[in-house]
């Protein structure tokens, strides 16, 4: 979620309840878990933490998360697996739209899970080796090397982006797919876990307009 939802907060008084799916039970706990890092009290954007503060907001989180604007991330599903993706999978998005149109209802406070807490403390990540490549220059590893993660250093708003590994042996590896960017998405995405590939594998950058990525690489042998 985020603040493009203060352009349509939706009037929710008398809405008729033709849904089973409660805030209590099942839509806080998509909240919490995909939303509640940024939507809290202290986080970037308008808390979303309590049913008084999410259910004027209903039909403006139906509207991005049917988008797939929020909560903002920017890689493809289905192309990479990565850490700390906070996006929706296609049963929660179901959710959130049944509950919306299905009146928002609230349900008994007592079956409402414990709110997540967060660390004041960043994650940080122990250094480790990049090499940048760009469109239309492939990268040719010297070496055995683990890919760790994918930074979009240069791509414009709006743009696309694909990262493509070609192995020696033919196998083809699509590592990330960007779609229609948007400069707030900024970030290294982690692979979930390394991705070992072999010497002479062929690393490229393919994009609509010139574009960079920087690909963060553990060790090489």
């Amino acid at each position: 979620m985020a603040v493009a939802l203060l352009a349509a907060a939706g009037a929710f008084a008398h809405d008729p309840i033709t849904t089973k799916l409660l805030w209590t039970q099942e839509i806080s706990r998509i909240v919490y878990k995909h939303c509640a890092s940024c939507h809290r009290q202290g986080g970037g954007a308008m808390s979303l933490m309590t049913y008084d503060e999410a259910r004027p907001w209903a039909k403006a989180i139906r509207d991005e998360v049917i988008a797939r604007r929020m909560p903002p991330w920017g890689a493809v599903k289905g192309v990479g697996a990565f850490r700390d993706d906070p996006s929706l999978s296609q049963i929660e998005i179901d959710m959130i739209v049944n509950w919306v149109e299905g009146g928002a209802p609230r349900g008994d406070d007592v079956y409402l899970p414990p709110a997540p807490h967060f660390s004041a403390e960043a994650k940080t990540l122990a250094p480790a080796g990049e090499v940048t490549v760009t469109t239309g220059e492939a990268f040719t590893l010297a070496g055995a090397a683990e890919l760790t993660g994918i930074r979009p250093d240069r791509l414009s708003a709006g743009e696309s982006l694909e990262v493509t590994a070609y192995q020696p042996n033919g196998a083809v590896d699509h590592l990330i797919w960007l779609r229609n960017w948007r400069p707030e998405w900024q970030r290294t995405y982690y692979f979930r876990h390394p991705i070992r590939l072999p010497k002479g594998t062929r690393i490229a950058v393919y994009s609509g307009q010139p574009a960079q990525a920087a690909i963060v690489i553990a060790k090489t042998s």
